[in-house]
């Protein structure tokens, strides 16, 4: 079973953005979210700080800074199962279901 990190980004709409792992997932909000916003948005410290972390490959550091200045919240999840043809095959799953609670009476 494959299975990948995720982030939702709860702006208004929420974006929400997966990954392989937890750290291709940090750079990924680093190159998507943070250095995406315009730095009209932000205060001079804020930016510099920003800018900092990005410079320095510290993409957490640089998520956490961006979600301390906007206030918008980011979830990220370290691990999401990608469910396939072989873990959910067609032909068995009625017979799963009659053993799912809410066929039991």
């Amino acid at each position: 079973m494959t299975a990948v990190a995720y982030a939702v980004v709860r702006d208004t709409p929420p974006t929400v953005y997966a990954a392989e792992t937890i750290d291709v997932l940090q750079r990924l909000l680093a190159l998507e979210v943070v250095a995406r916003t315009p730095p009209t948005e932000l205060d001079r410290h804020a930016k510099d700080r920003m800018r900092k972390a990005l410079l320095d490959e510290r993409w957490a550091d640089a998520v956490v800074e961006w979600i301390d200045t906007t206030g918008i919240p980011i979830d990220v999840y370290t691990h999401l199962h990608v469910y396939g043809e072989v873990e959910l095959p067609n032909d068995l799953i009625g017979a799963q279901l009659q053993f799912a609670p809410l066929f039991r009476d």
